[in-house]
């Protein structure tokens, strides 16, 4: 059987140990937010990431699966590979009208587990627009009382994320994090946000979620 190139993406981010119960998923979680893939995995999807980014890859937007692989591409995959630079926020804008235009015509409703959705949602929380963030806290949370009991805690923290997001989004207008790396100054006050270390995207995960990983 031949394996789509899409596949290969969905494969690698969301692996079989997905399905070995709440320790995996926590563990699987950290590395999709902390971890990040190492410099072999980087190079291994560069070509496809380049392709993404050059259009090539458009035709992925077809399936609901393939537009979720193009969505991960574009939107988590640049910031890992372009991480420290301008180019890790270069693809927003498309992989937000991705994962928008897949909600409009039922491709994030058709994908099959909270992960997926999850990712799928991510571009609209890295947004810099209140609407977008409106409609990925209210997605979010939607997740959440949809979910098995035991991902119901992972899935809350996840909208918390987006909440929180929001919240400097209605504060600032942007994300102060972004600036120096986008050339764009920052105001008194986002400095003074800045040097709290206290970022959204820095933020850990509650403890017991965290001790689940001792015990696994």
């Amino acid at each position: 059987m031949i394996t789509q190139p899409y596949e290969s993406v969905l494969q690698f981010w969301f692996p079989d140990q997905l399905n070995q119960g709440q320790a995996a998923i926590v563990r699987q979680w950290q590395w999709w937010f902390r971890g990040g893939m190492s410099a072999s995995e980087n190079e291994r999807f560069l070509p496809l990431l380049e392709q993404a980014i050059r259009g090539k890859l458009d035709g992925w937007a077809e399936e609901p699966r393939s537009r979720l692989a193009l969505i991960i591409l574009l939107d988590q995959f640049s910031r890992t590979i372009y991480q420290g630079t301008a180019q890790a926020f270069a693809q927003d804008s498309k992989a937000c009208l991705l994962a928008l235009e897949g909600i409009n015509v039922g491709h994030y409703t058709a994908l099959r587990t909270p992960w997926e959705k999850t990712f799928f949602l991510l571009p609209l929380g890295h947004a810099e627009g209140l609407k977008k963030l409106d409609l990925a806290v209210q997605l979010a949370e939607e997740l959440v009382q949809e979910a098995l009991p035991e991902h119901r805690e992972l899935l809350a923290f996840s909208a918390s994320q987006a909440r929180a997001h929001r919240e400097v989004i209605a504060r600032f207008g942007r994300q102060p994090h972004r600036n120096a790396l986008l050339g764009r100054p920052s105001t008194p006050e986002e400095l003074d946000y800045l040097a709290t270390g206290q970022l959204v995207h820095t933020r850990s995960m509650p403890p017991h979620l965290s001790a689940l990983l001792n015990d696994a």
